[in-house]
Order: C-alpha cells, then structure tokens, then sequence
C-alpha cells in the first residue's frame, strides 16, 4: 500500500457505537421499572390498610349502634324515675300524717315497696352484668373473629332484654302509686298514704330526711348513690360514657380510613404516572 492510500484509511471515520446506546436505555428502561414496582408495592400497601380500617370502621360503627342504643334505653329509665319521684313528691304534699291508722294496710305496703326496691335492683345489676360481658365479647371479637356472631346477637339482645325488664318494672312502680294514689281518698287512709311516700320517695331518692313523728328509715352507707333514682342514674352516665368512648373510637377510625384513603390515592396517581412515564419510555426505546 502506498502512502497516499495510507493517509486516506487513517481519516475514515470511525462508526459510533450502538451498543452504548442501547444499554444506557436498558439502564434508564431498568430504573423505571423498578420505581414502577416499588410504586405498586407502596399502592399494594395502602390498599390493605384501607381494608383493614374499612373492617374495623364497620365494626366500631355496630358498637357505636349498640352503644347509643343502650343510652337512649338507660335514658328513658332516669326520665322515668324522675317522673316516678315527682309522682312521690306530689303524693306527700297532698296527703296528711297519721301514724296511728291502718297499720296493717302500711305493713303491706312496705313489703311491696322493698320488694320492689330488691327486685329492680337485682334488675339492675343483671343488666349490668350483661352489658359487662358482652363488651367484654366485643374486646374478645376483635382478637379472636371465631367467636360465634350468634353468641354477640345473643348477648345484645339479653342486654336489651335486662334493660327492658328494669323499664317495665319501673312503669309498675309507677302504676302502683297511681293506684296507691286513687284508693286513699278518705282520711284514714291519707295518714299511711303520706308516712308510705315518704319512705318510699326515701327508697328512691336516698332522702332519710322525714318530718317529725316519722321514724326514718335506717340509712345505708351511701343513700344516695345506693338508692333507685342513684342506681339508674349512675347507670345512665356509665352507658353514657360507654357511648362516647364508642364514638371517640368510632371518629379515630374514620380519620384514620380517611387519610389511608388520601395515601392510597396518591400512591395511585403516582403509580400511574410512573406507568406512564414507563410505557413511553418503553416505546421510545423500541422506535430507536
């Protein structure tokens, strides 16, 4: 080869290399595949959450329905009683004292006045024995999902029950002073009618306060909080205060399915732009 076709091979252009370019756009195709399944991972994540507080969201919203169930029931029962201790005080005010008269007639009006008292305070505690358990099965529900959801209906429906029992027995109460109320009309009869309120309002009010030539009733330890309107009120706040722990926890769980949700469909947006930006990128690659 002479020199002049030396000089002429050395300029000839070397040919770029296709191969460099082709594994920068794997390495770029590799990067975005790979946030492409973190993202979906991320979604993946979100969406189990999701489901879980929908889960549980549904399940504190059944509480919050028995809660406020239990409320509105333990309600009516103190309005009740309160109309039960007007009724009492109405009686004392309309009637004279006479301890003298019709003594037997107050022996048995006492008796079933006490045994009133026991009865609804035995009522009482076995509503609240039941209304114990089953939110106990409820705590028990939630870590263990074998637990029978006939044994749950079965135990809110004897809550119910129980609760509706105390009701029922007050409204007896009531009736009894009614019909106590109509059947001493006459003036040997008003003196027992008064001495008989005023242990009885005594029995619901824990008031042991009686006017001369009364002997009170002997006290317990606390009267007014062992007395009738005492219990049911005491029961009341507890099925209260069981409603807005229901309902704090209810709210905590919406805020919190609230903002899974928020998270979740911001993880989707960018999932798909991700994808977006994948398939364009994909498609560059191949028009190359």
């Amino acid at each position: 080869m002479d020199t002049k076709d030396k000089k002429r091979t050395a300029i000839l252009p070397v040919p770029k290399r296709r191969y460099d370019v082709t594994e920068a756009k794997k390495a770029e195709l590799d990067f975005l595949t790979d946030q492409v399944l973190d993202a979906q991972h991320e979604v993946e994540q979100y969406q189990a959450m999701v489901a879980s507080l929908t889960e549980k969201s549904n399940e504190f919203q059944s509480n919050l329905a028995i809660a406020q169930s239990k409320r509105d029931q333990a309600r009516a029962n103190q309005e009740l009683m309160d109309e039960i201790v007007q009724d009492s005080e109405d009686l004392k005010s309309n009637t004279n004292i006479a301890l003298d008269e019709m003594s037997d007639a107050e022996s048995k009006s006492k008796t079933v006045a006490e045994h009133m008292e026991e009865l609804i305070k035995e009522l009482i505690y076995s509503a609240e024995v039941i209304n114990k358990f089953s939110n106990m099965l409820l705590r028990k529900k939630e870590q263990n999902p074998l637990i029978s959801d006939e044994l749950m209906t079965t135990m809110s429906t004897a809550g119910k029950d129980a609760n509706n029992a105390v009701a029922l027995c007050l409204v007896a109460l009531k009736s009894s002073f009614t019909s106590y109320a109509s059947s001493i009309e006459s003036e040997a009869t008003a003196s027992l009618a008064y001495k008989e309120a005023v242990r009885l309002n005594a029995v619901m009010t824990g008031d042991y306060l009686v006017p001369d030539k009364l002997q009170p009733a002997k006290p317990v330890d606390d009267p007014k909080a062992n007395s009738l309107q005492g219990l049911i009120k005491t029961a009341y706040e507890k099925a209260k205060t069981d409603f807005e722990e229901a309902q704090t926890a209810e709210n905590i769980t919406t805020q919190q399915l609230d903002m899974a949700n928020g998270q979740l469909n911001k993880a989707q947006v960018k999932l798909a732009s991700l994808q977006a930006g994948l398939a364009a990128a994909t498609a560059a690659a191949y028009a190359s």
